[in-house]
């Protein structure tokens, strides 16, 4: 047992900062995502057609363009874009995960407004002309009444983009942040025991998973307790 990578405080360390990276990011990448996915799906529900358009735009574009090759879009692609002195100060400040985490929040928000424009598309019309008829603007009606409920009906699809994003977070590692696959790659590296580090990074990742899916499962459970 002695002989266990795990049993190694060296390595649990190394796995521990690893696994606060992964949470960190993923976390911050979805909030993010959640807040950009609701005012794409604001945008796309009013009736200016280039905002529609601008949207639908966007939303091709992360859907279709592989989770990887955006990250590298935006780590290797868009510091060219930026005077030297910008590009020094981000590489000085943990660049790898800034950029990871826009990429990240950008792909997660296109999936996430189609959720949230499909469960918005569910809901009767007539609660938009009720809200009308009592004074609310259009805004305030999609604020109050629709993307709330557009979000219960919504979060099955939502808890299952919630997990692909947190799968996804293992992309960062290609640019070199240090998450808990890059942690994992420095261990089998060192060690040269493959099967035993990726199997412990695989526990890692399915009892996180479980994690999200009974936080998922509570969600709805409040939720529908609460239209009850």
């Amino acid at each position: 047992m002695k002989d266990l990578l795990l049993a190694n405080p060296d390595y649990q360390s190394l796995l521990a900062h690893g696994l606060l990276v992964t949470v960190k990011l993923f976390v911050t990448s979805w909030i993010l995502a959640m807040l950009l996915a609701s005012l794409l799906t604001a945008v796309r529900s009013t009736s200016s057609r280039l905002g529609q358009a601008l949207v639908a735009l966007f939303v091709e574009y992360h859907r279709n363009v592989p989770g990887l090759v955006q990250i590298f879009v935006w780590y290797f692609g868009m510091p060219q874009l930026l005077p030297r002195e910008v590009q020094r100060w981000i590489n000085h400040h943990d660049g790898e995960f800034f950029f990871s985490c826009i990429a990240l929040t950008l792909y997660a928000a296109a999936y996430m407004s189609e959720d949230l424009r499909s469960g918005l598309r569910s809901l009767p019309r007539g609660q938009v002309e009720a809200a009308r008829s009592l004074g609310m603007s259009y805004r305030q009606t999609l604020q109050h009444i629709l993307l709330p409920q557009a979000l219960r009906a919504a979060l099955p699809p939502l808890v299952n983009q919630t997990l692909a994003l947190f799968k996804a977070t293992s992309l960062a590692m290609t640019v070199g942040v240090a998450d808990v696959m890059h942690a994992t790659r420095q261990i089998e590296n060192e060690t040269y025991r493959t099967f035993e580090a990726f199997l412990m990074v695989s526990v890692v990742y399915v009892l996180l998973s479980w994690l999200i899916m009974g936080a998922g499962a509570y969600a709805s459970r409040r939720l529908n307790s609460a239209r009850n």
